[in-house]
């Protein structure tokens, strides 16, 4: 069995942390739900409770509901 071992030592690992393509995601990444993005159901979670906030807010006079644990 053979193979190769990438060895790096420690500066060139915190050297690379800062450079500007460790910044910003690579051009022709695939778009995965849930791995390279959200989830459609999470981004779907998301608008519910941005609707149900604002819902919320729109009336003021509501005693807001208890939740159970």
């Amino acid at each position: 069995l053979a193979g190769t071992r990438i060895i790096c030592d420690r500066k060139f690992l915190l050297e690379c942390k800062s450079s500007p393509a460790a910044r910003t995601p690579p051009c022709c990444l695939p778009q995965t739900p849930g791995v390279t993005s959200l989830a459609q159901s999470s981004l779907v979670k998301l608008e519910e409770l941005k609707e149900r906030n604002e819902s919320e807010e729109a009336m003021p006079g509501e005693q807001p509901r208890a939740t159970a644990p």
